[in-house]
Protein backbone atom coordinates (compact mmCIF):
# COMPACT_ATOMS: atom_id res chain seq x y z
CA UNK A 1 0.00 0.00 0.00
CA UNK A 2 1.61 3.29 -0.98
CA UNK A 3 2.35 6.23 2.07
CA UNK A 4 1.62 9.42 1.31
CA UNK A 5 3.83 12.00 2.58
CA UNK A 6 1.68 14.62 2.16
CA UNK A 7 1.90 15.10 6.47
CA UNK A 8 5.60 16.27 6.14
CA UNK A 9 4.44 19.66 4.23
CA UNK A 10 2.44 22.81 5.33
CA UNK A 11 -1.16 22.26 5.11
CA UNK A 12 -1.39 25.56 3.05
CA UNK A 13 0.75 24.26 0.02
CA UNK A 14 -1.18 20.89 0.53
CA UNK A 15 -4.11 22.53 -0.31
CA UNK A 16 -2.97 24.52 -3.03
CA UNK A 17 -1.52 21.15 -4.43
CA UNK A 18 -4.79 19.40 -4.38
CA UNK A 19 -6.70 22.40 -6.12
CA UNK A 20 -4.06 22.30 -8.94
CA UNK A 21 -4.66 18.69 -9.26
CA UNK A 22 -8.57 19.45 -9.00
CA UNK A 23 -8.59 22.03 -11.80
CA UNK A 24 -6.16 19.76 -14.09
CA UNK A 25 -8.56 18.82 -16.52
CA UNK A 26 -9.91 21.44 -19.04
CA UNK A 27 -13.88 19.39 -18.31
CA UNK A 28 -13.09 20.97 -14.53
CA UNK A 29 -12.49 23.88 -15.88
CA UNK A 30 -15.49 24.24 -17.98
CA UNK A 31 -17.76 22.84 -14.95
CA UNK A 32 -16.57 25.60 -13.23
CA UNK A 33 -17.48 27.99 -16.09
CA UNK A 34 -20.67 27.16 -16.65
CA UNK A 35 -21.38 26.82 -12.48
CA UNK A 36 -20.28 30.85 -12.96
CA UNK A 37 -22.09 32.12 -15.24
CA UNK A 38 -25.50 31.02 -13.59
CA UNK A 39 -24.36 32.29 -9.81
CA UNK A 40 -26.90 29.48 -8.31
CA UNK A 41 -27.01 26.46 -8.10
CA UNK A 42 -27.30 23.76 -11.59
CA UNK A 43 -29.67 21.13 -11.19
CA UNK A 44 -28.90 17.83 -13.89
CA UNK A 45 -27.87 20.63 -16.47
CA UNK A 46 -24.45 20.87 -16.19
CA UNK A 47 -23.98 17.68 -18.34
CA UNK A 48 -25.93 19.31 -21.82
CA UNK A 49 -23.10 21.44 -21.79
CA UNK A 50 -19.95 19.48 -21.79
CA UNK A 51 -19.56 16.92 -24.57
CA UNK A 52 -19.10 14.31 -21.93
CA UNK A 53 -21.19 11.30 -20.59
CA UNK A 54 -23.24 11.63 -17.65
CA UNK A 55 -20.80 8.98 -15.58
CA UNK A 56 -17.38 11.40 -16.82
CA UNK A 57 -19.64 14.57 -15.76
CA UNK A 58 -20.30 12.97 -12.52
CA UNK A 59 -16.40 11.56 -11.67
CA UNK A 60 -15.53 15.35 -12.82
CA UNK A 61 -18.10 16.82 -10.11
CA UNK A 62 -16.90 14.55 -7.62
CA UNK A 63 -13.34 15.65 -7.75
CA UNK A 64 -14.13 19.37 -7.25
CA UNK A 65 -16.18 18.44 -4.25
CA UNK A 66 -13.68 16.85 -2.61
CA UNK A 67 -11.89 19.75 -2.37
CA UNK A 68 -14.81 22.00 -1.62
CA UNK A 69 -14.77 24.12 -5.14
CA UNK A 70 -18.37 22.99 -5.04
CA UNK A 71 -21.41 21.99 -3.18
CA UNK A 72 -23.57 19.83 -4.39
CA UNK A 73 -26.56 17.72 -3.16
CA UNK A 74 -28.16 14.79 -4.68
CA UNK A 75 -31.82 14.05 -4.37
CA UNK A 76 -32.60 10.83 -5.89
CA UNK A 77 -32.18 11.03 -9.92
CA UNK A 78 -31.31 14.55 -9.49
CA UNK A 79 -28.22 16.58 -8.25
CA UNK A 80 -27.73 20.08 -8.16
CA UNK A 81 -24.45 21.65 -7.71
CA UNK A 82 -23.40 25.19 -7.16
CA UNK A 83 -19.77 27.12 -6.86
CA UNK A 84 -19.07 27.47 -2.72
CA UNK A 85 -18.16 30.97 -2.92
CA UNK A 86 -16.36 30.49 1.10
CA UNK A 87 -14.09 27.77 -0.85
CA UNK A 88 -13.15 29.93 -3.71
CA UNK A 89 -12.46 32.94 -1.78
CA UNK A 90 -10.55 30.62 0.52
CA UNK A 91 -8.15 29.34 -2.77
CA UNK A 92 -8.26 32.17 -4.71
CA UNK A 93 -6.43 34.09 -1.06
CA UNK A 94 -4.04 31.21 -1.01
CA UNK A 95 -2.83 30.98 -4.72
CA UNK A 96 -2.06 34.72 -4.31
CA UNK A 97 -0.20 34.11 -1.54
CA UNK A 98 1.72 31.64 -3.13
CA UNK A 99 1.73 33.16 -6.08
CA UNK A 100 3.26 36.87 -4.25
CA UNK A 101 5.99 34.65 -2.31
CA UNK A 102 7.25 33.31 -5.74
CA UNK A 103 7.93 36.43 -7.55
CA UNK A 104 9.22 38.08 -4.02
CA UNK A 105 11.73 35.25 -3.93
CA UNK A 106 12.78 35.27 -6.94
CA UNK A 107 12.94 39.20 -7.29
CA UNK A 108 15.27 38.40 -4.21
CA UNK A 109 17.58 35.90 -5.60
CA UNK A 110 17.89 38.01 -8.78
CA UNK A 111 18.78 40.85 -6.82
CA UNK A 112 21.36 39.00 -5.00
CA UNK A 113 23.16 38.07 -8.45
CA UNK A 114 22.91 40.83 -9.89
CA UNK A 115 25.04 42.04 -6.99
CA UNK A 116 28.33 39.36 -7.13
CA UNK A 117 31.31 40.00 -9.09
CA UNK A 118 30.99 41.92 -11.66
CA UNK A 119 27.93 41.03 -12.90
CA UNK A 120 26.11 43.50 -15.72
CA UNK A 121 23.25 43.02 -13.92
CA UNK A 122 21.84 40.66 -16.97
CA UNK A 123 20.81 36.64 -14.91
CA UNK A 124 22.55 34.30 -17.89
CA UNK A 125 20.50 31.09 -19.01
CA UNK A 126 22.25 28.00 -19.53
CA UNK A 127 21.91 27.07 -23.02
CA UNK A 128 19.89 23.50 -22.05
CA UNK A 129 17.83 25.64 -20.46
CA UNK A 130 17.31 28.60 -23.22
CA UNK A 131 16.05 24.95 -25.32
CA UNK A 132 14.28 23.60 -23.24
CA UNK A 133 12.50 27.09 -22.67
CA UNK A 134 11.73 27.46 -26.20
CA UNK A 135 10.52 23.88 -27.29
CA UNK A 136 7.82 24.92 -24.20
CA UNK A 137 7.01 27.88 -25.71
CA UNK A 138 6.60 26.64 -29.14
CA UNK A 139 4.41 23.65 -28.11
CA UNK A 140 1.92 26.33 -26.17
CA UNK A 141 2.28 28.73 -29.23
CA UNK A 142 4.46 31.50 -27.60
CA UNK A 143 6.39 33.55 -29.35
CA UNK A 144 9.41 34.51 -28.01
CA UNK A 145 10.43 38.20 -27.67
CA UNK A 146 13.87 38.00 -29.69
CA UNK A 147 13.93 37.79 -33.76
Amino acid sequence: MPVTKTGLFELKDVRIAALAKAIAHPARIAILKALAKRDECICGEIVDVLPLAQSTVSQHLKELKKIGLIKGEVDGPRSCYCIDKESLREYSEAITMFLGDIRTNRSKQRRRQTRGGGSTGTLKTPRRSRERQTKGQERFGIRSGRG
